[in-house]
Formats: structure tokens, C-alpha cells, sequence
């Protein structure tokens, strides 16, 4: 029997359904979201953890929440796992800076462990009432092609479960038509602790982003 949270997951529309703020900028759009209260998790995280890159960035990176060394600068992906996606994509052959990175979740949600703050995975209530941002920033953006970094991204995207392994590396089609690159989060790749699993999943990670040049050349 599903679970509630199943169930809800199952239900929710995708970003490009819900109602966008009323913005006729990224920067207005920001503004507004940094004193965001629509669900719980800004109680605790030190700051919205806003997108970021060119208004031009024809590819949007999405992926899940920021995290701890994201939660304190204010910036996505430049914690480890940013670091990692960074090296990935120039052996891939993307220019970083040419994309635009973002979260489909903009508060770090943790749980405590002495002074550490751990990673916790946010629920569906809060993947939903935060879609509503992601939904405005790919409103803004209009990209041509989108990037689903794991599978809070993928759900986030399509508006309900989709199996992220079967999935991985294909192009999928929104809801809106916009095309979505599927792959893993690259945080995935630095819990693997075999030296050469760790290996063959990246350079599986780096040929999943060498689609994005496919694409757009398309």
C-alpha cells in the first residue's frame, strides 16, 4: 500500500504548472524568494540558496537542495559535490559558466549530529511549495534543454515519480515540451567508496553530460 507521502509524490503537478510570481526579473524573483516562508525549512537554514548564472544559459542544472557550505555562502553547488560537478562537466566539455545552477528545494533541510549538520531528504510537502520558485526561475530562463541532477530534480521536473536508473541518460519530455537530460546527483559519486566503482560512475556521470552538447547541437 503506498504511503501518504507516495501518495502526495504521485499527485503533485510539475513546476510548469504552478501559478509564477508575477516577476519580470531573476533578480526580482531572488529578492522575493530570500524571504520565503512556505513551508518550514527557512526556520532553520541560514539563507534561500537562490539559482544562479547568465539570463542567456541555455541548459538549467537542477538539483536537489543546497548544502551545508551552499546553506552558509548563499550560492548553489560550491560545496564538494558543485566542486565535482564542475570538474565533470569540463571533461564533458560544458562550460559551467555558460549554465545556469539551481535546487529544486532553496533551504538546506539537515539534521543535527553534534556540530555537523547532516544532509536530510526533503519531503514531498516541501518539494512541492518550493517547485513554485524553480517554476518561476525556468519561466525567466526558458532553456533549451533542462538537467535533472538526481532524482528530487527528476520528480520535481516531471511532476511525479519517474525510475531514475531506467531513466538515466535519456531525454525526457516536460510537461511544457522542454527537454530533460536524466542523470545522478554528483553528490552519489562521493558516497561510493570503491576507488574503482567510484571511477566507472564517473566517467558514466561525464558521458550523461556530454548529452548536453548533443543536444544543443542538435
Amino acid at each position: 500500500m503506498a504511503t501518504v507521502a507516495e501518495t502526495r509524490m504521485a499527485r503533485m503537478p510539475p513546476v510548469f504548472a504552478e501559478p509564477h510570481p508575477q516577476e519580470k526579473s531573476l533578480t526580482a524573483l531572488r529578492r522575493q524568494a530570500d524571504a520565503c516562508e512556505r513551508c518550514d525549512l527557512f526556520k532553520h537554514a541560514t539563507q534561500t540558496v537562490f539559482g544562479e548564472g547568465p539570463l542567456e544559459a541555455r541548459v538549467v542544472l537542477v538539483g536537489e537542495q543546497p548544502g551545508d557550505q551552499e546553506d552558509i555562502a548563499g550560492k548553489p553547488f560550491v560545496g564538494p559535490a558543485g566542486r565535482l560537478l564542475d570538474e565533470c562537466l569540463q571533461e564533458a566539455g560544458v562550460d559551467r559558466t555558460l549554465c545556469y545552477v539551481t535546487n529544486a528545494v532553496k533551504h538546506f533541510k539537515f539534521e543535527r549530529r553534534g556540530k555537523r549538520r547532516l544532509h536530510a531528504k526533503p519531503n514531498a510537502g516541501e518539494i512541492q511549495r518550493c517547485a513554485w520558485w524553480l517554476g518561476g526561475e525556468l519561466e525567466l530562463l526558458r532553456p533549451d534543454l533542462i538537467v535533472a541532477l538526481g532524482a528530487t530534480a527528476l520528480y520535481t521536473l516531471m511532476g511525479r515519480s519517474v525510475g531514475l536508473t531506467k531513466e538515466r541518460g535519456h531525454i525526457l519530455a516536460a510537461a511544457n515540451g522542454k527537454p530533460i537530460l536524466v542523470t545522478i546527483h554528483p553528490s552519489y559519486l562521493l558516497r561510493i567508496r570503491d576507488h574503482d566503482d567510484r571511477t566507472k560512475e564517473r566517467q558514466r556521470f561525464i558521458s550523461d553530460l556530454k548529452s548536453i552538447g548533443d543536444q544543443l547541437n542538435a
